[in-house]
């Protein structure tokens, strides 16, 4: 299959806010939840109007299939512990959200290739210090993934904190052998 990964365009919103609900739906099994999902209501709020913040998507044969976010938020006290909230404060932490894919587009490599496009948008986007991102160990195949890209810091109940480096000058390494390469520039990728 061949996929585009790329910045979210206004047009893409609609599927992408799909994705997210299906997501929360199908495989989280609890829908939508305004005082955590806000965002996914005004996406054009919360990822493309923002300057420090972004969404991108994977789109295959004219469909949003995949979607990840960077907002300069970090972790809210409650319910995550006061230290997580304090050694990861909003303005100067970049946190990935909605990292989903499609569940006949799993195992492509996209959620791979869209959290190096996102960690690659923190290093080329003025004041951040840290990357910063958390998932339910509930969710199958999250913690596995998460595990293999990113620094683990703290697990209370079945949420699993996690930290990334910020790279100024390479891509965090792909050890999968999924083709994810830099472009020049960072709003146009294709994964096969």
């Amino acid at each position: 299959m061949t996929y585009e990964v790329r910045t979210a365009r206004e047009a893409d919103l609609t599927g992408a806010r799909s994705v997210m609900l299906d997501t929360f739906y199908r495989d989280f099994g609890y829908g939508y939840v305004p005082h955590w999902h806000h965002d996914v209501i005004d996406l054009h709020g919360a990822y493309l109007e923002p300057p420090r913040h972004t969404l991108l998507v994977a789109v295959h044969n004219g469909q949003i299939v995949a979607t990840t976010g960077v907002r300069a938020v970090g972790p809210n006290h409650p319910p995550h512990p006061r230290w997580l909230a304090e050694k990861y404060p909003s303005g100067t932490t970049a946190q990935l959200f909605r990292v989903y894919v499609r569940p006949d587009h799993r195992r492509h490599g996209l959620a791979r290739q869209l959290v190096i496009m996102a960690c690659e948008f923190v290093a080329q986007t003025p004041g951040y210090d840290a990357i910063y991102l958390h998932t339910d160990t509930r969710v199958r195949g999250a913690e596995p993934f998460w595990r293999s890209i990113a620094e683990p810091i703290h697990t209370d109940g079945h949420t699993l904190h996690c930290s990334m480096p910020i790279r100024s000058e390479s891509s965090p390494e792909d050890g999968a052998g999924n083709g994810v390469s830099r472009a020049d520039t960072p709003n146009a990728h294709s994964a096969v």
